[in-house]
């Protein structure tokens, strides 16, 4: 159980920690249906990377990729999707602002205070599935859980520990607007601004750290 949790805890705080749809949870949590679209959006969320997670897993498990430390598959895999969280980190880290320059943020966070129930759905799924860096991590999860040969039940598990910490969060963010109202908005906006003048260097950070475990994970297979 403890190897299940393990393969897929340092990958579910990568994904949690990602500022872009924290900031789009915390202005929707500012919207007139925001008592709507805020739990729509937890949910897609939550559904969006229980899906990647665990076809991840179901397609390694099936190719047999991970079965053992010595499979080919597996570190070549992980060398490269390391690698490529290092490209990502390292590009990230060279465009962010500089002093005083405000972080440039997707132009559709603009109107996202005016989308209504369904969008808010599909839009956190967008974001835990597609996005690219939580899919790499989603699929990094699924796959190193894979090479650890867990039964079912520790397999579950490991699935449910990577969507519960990758959406705490998101689901913190959400629960505190229903519980707090209108006493939430402070603390919550304060967070926003924080993440959206830190957001290429907490994305960077991110990558480059992950992709490092990634890669030397993928080397300590192939000795």
């Amino acid at each position: 159980m403890a190897q299940a949790v393990g393969a897929v805890l340092a990958f579910a705080v990568g994904v949690g920690i990602s500022p872009v749809p924290i900031i789009a949870v915390i202005l929707m949590l500012f919207s007139k249906r925001a008592r709507v679209n805020g739990p729509l959006f937890a949910v897609g969320w939550v559904v969006g990377l229980a899906v990647v997670v665990t076809v991840s897993y179901l397609l390694a498990g099936s190719l047999d990729v991970g079965r053992g430390t010595s499979d080919d598959g597996t570190s070549w895999f992980k060398v490269g999707l390391g690698v490529v969280l290092l490209a990502a980190g390292l590009r990230r880290w060279r465009s962010r602002p500089g002093p005083g320059e405000e972080a440039a943020l997707p132009g559709w966070m603009g109107s996202i205070d005016r989308v209504g129930p369904v969008q808010a759905l599909g839009l956190a799924v967008l974001l835990s599935a597609v996005n690219p860096k939580n899919l790499l991590l989603a699929v990094g999860a699924g796959t190193t859980l894979a090479q650890a040969d867990p039964t079912t039940a520790e397999a579950v598990v490991g699935v449910v520990v990577f969507v519960l910490v990758g959406s705490v969060v998101v689901l913190g963010a959400v629960g505190y607007d229903l519980v707090a109202g209108a006493r939430s908005r402070e603390r919550l906006d304060a967070g926003r601004v924080w993440l959206s003048t830190h957001n290429d260097a907490v994305m960077a950070t991110l990558l480059v750290v992950f992709g490092a475990v990634l890669l030397s994970q993928g080397l300590s297979l192939r000795t």
